[in-house]
């Protein structure tokens, strides 16, 4: 199991219909999920805050950065 975790949840990522913890059986689509909330985070809110991803163990972390 592989989940995708948000770090840090902004008011952008509380008003949206995303879930902070999401399991996935698949690593790949467990990545390509995790890319797909960060690029939608990047491009759709207000842009105060920039996201990324990293990978570790068996969990993709949606990170904020500043």
């Amino acid at each position: 199991m592989f989940k995708i975790i948000v770090e840090r949840q902004c008011g952008c990522f509380k008003r949206s219909d995303m879930e902070a913890d999401t399991t996935m059986d698949s690593k790949d689509e467990a990545l390509l999920k995790s890319i797909e909330m960060r690029d939608t985070m990047n491009n759709d809110f207000c842009a105060k805050h920039k996201f990324t991803v990293k990978e570790e163990d068996n969990n993709f972390i949606i990170a904020m950065n500043a």
